[in-house]
C-alpha cells in the first residue's frame, strides 16, 4: 500500500482545512487508517483512526470535537476534516495504515506528511 497525504497549508487560528490520503495498491479497504502529527521538537502522536467500514472510529481528546476521520472506499482515500484549528495543531501531519488499529505509532504503511500551519 502506497500513501500519498495532502491538503495541508497555512490558515489562520479557527479556520478550516481537510487532509486527504489517497491509497493506491490492493485492499485499501480491508486496512484501519489513521492521521498522526509530529509538531517541531515533540514525538509523534495519534490524532485518530478508522475502520475498514467506518463503524469504528477514535479521535484523541485534544481534537475531539474539531477534527473528524472519515473515508471513501470507492475512491482509496482518506480524510482529515479539522475545524477550529488552533495554533497548536500546527505539525506535520501523516497518514498510515495497518491491518488492525493500534493507539501507538507502529502502522506498516506511512504516507510521507503535509504540512499544517496555523498562525495566532
Amino acid at each position: 500500500v502506497q500513501l500519498q497525504a495532502s491538503g495541508g497549508g497555512l490558515v489562520q487560528t479557527g479556520g478550516s482545512l481537510r487532509l486527504s490520503c489517497a491509497a493506491s495498491g490492493r485492499s485499501f479497504s480491508s486496512y484501519v487508517m489513521a492521521w498522526f502529527r509530529q509538531a517541531p521538537g515533540k514525538g509523534r502522536e495519534l490524532v485518530g483512526y478508522i475502520n475498514w467500514s467506518s463503524t469504528n472510529t477514535y479521535v484523541a481528546e485534544f481534537v475531539k470535537g474539531r477534527f473528524t476521520i472519515s473515508r471513501d472506499n470507492a475512491k482509496n482515500t482518506v480524510y482529515l476534516q479539522m475545524n477550529s484549528l488552533k495554533p497548536e495543531d500546527t505539525a506535520v501531519y501523516y497518514c498510515a495504515a495497518n491491518r488492525v488499529s493500534r493507539l501507538s505509532d507502529n502502522y506498516d504503511y506511512w504516507g510521507q506528511g503535509t504540512q499544517v500551519t496555523v498562525s495566532s
